[in-house]
């Protein structure tokens, strides 16, 4: 949940599957929004040294004073960086420029709780990203049955990313994992162009986001969705238009299941191989929400 009092002082909190963690955020922000849509000064980073003293892309997101009101870009020379990022509350108005997903790469290898794992984690609102690939290599090519899923077989949280802010953008980025690979937490969520690829779940979370044109594959049996909308009164939902859903490994997987009571998923437009099961959607522990 996110609120702000009239000051723009605000509070996150998010509440993981099992119940017994929270996340707690307390930022200050002087402004809302970014001043304007013009590009204030360039970072660069780059893994040799030669083009710039920022050698990972944490150092670089460490340098921009907190509170930030005017737009900062970090543009990330091709190169794979073995690095967790975190941008924390107070630094939005944050753009983050890769050189593109075959050249440009932020990954990182754990498979701890939900709240731990991410390779990359995006808290303030005003935060947008193109041309990169985040990736989880945890699990990344285990193959399962849908079956082997649905009776409990052991499988562990592995994030890409994990979005918090409001107003968050990614254009032509890839997110790669196996379980859980985006967690679109919360507030309102643009994705273009992007390639999403895992098995379990891999997007989920409480978000209200707009999928456009998007890839979505799915290299497991499994379920491409677990939306956690609680109350018919919450905006929250996924809307997937145009786009591919597409697998390998003779994957069969569901649309999605529901994360939540009132979990909303829809898909407009966009075109299915034979990977989606004729079954559709797992209403999971909701069999009388549908």
């Amino acid at each position: 949940m996110l609120t702000r009092s009239l000051r723009g002082v605000g509070f996150r909190s998010q509440t993981i599957r099992n119940g017994s963690t929270c996340i707690f955020c307390f930022f200050v922000i002087k402004g809302q929004d970014c001043i304007n849509n013009q590009i204030s000064r360039t970072i660069i980073v780059d893994q040799s040294g030669r083009d710039s003293k920022f050698k990972t892309v944490q150092s670089a997101i460490d340098s921009i004073p907190e509170n930030n009101n005017k737009w900062v870009k970090i543009h990330i020379n091709a190169g794979t960086y073995e690095e967790k990022v975190n941008i924390p509350c107070e630094k939005p108005c944050i753009f983050l420029e890769g050189e593109g997903i075959d050249v440009t790469t932020i990954t990182y290898n754990d498979h701890q709780q939900m709240d731990e794992s991410a390779t990359f984690s995006s808290y303030p609102d005003n935060v947008v990203a193109s041309s990169i690939t985040f990736k989880n290599s945890f699990d990344v090519g285990r193959v399962m049955s849908l079956e082997e899923i649905k009776n409990g077989n052991i499988q562990v949280p592995a994030l890409s990313a994990r979005i918090y802010g409001d107003k968050s953008g990614f254009y032509n980025c890839k997110f790669v994992g196996y379980q859980d690979t985006l967690w679109d937490v919360q507030g309102r969520h643009y994705f273009k162009n992007c390639i999403i690829e895992g098995a379990v779940d891999f997007i989920f979370g409480n978000g209200q986001s707009y999928f456009e044109d998007c890839v979505m594959n799915t290299t497991s049996s499994g379920f491409i969705t677990a939306q956690g909308r609680q109350s018919d009164e919450e905006p929250s939902g996924f809307v997937f238009k145009g786009g591919y859903v597409v697998g390998s490994n003779g994957a069969s997987s569901l649309l999605g299941r529901a994360y939540g009571p009132y979990s909303r998923v829809i898909f407009i437009q966009t075109n299915f191989d034979s990977v989606v099961s004729p079954t559709g959607w797992d209403s999971w522990h909701f069999a009388t929400h549908e």
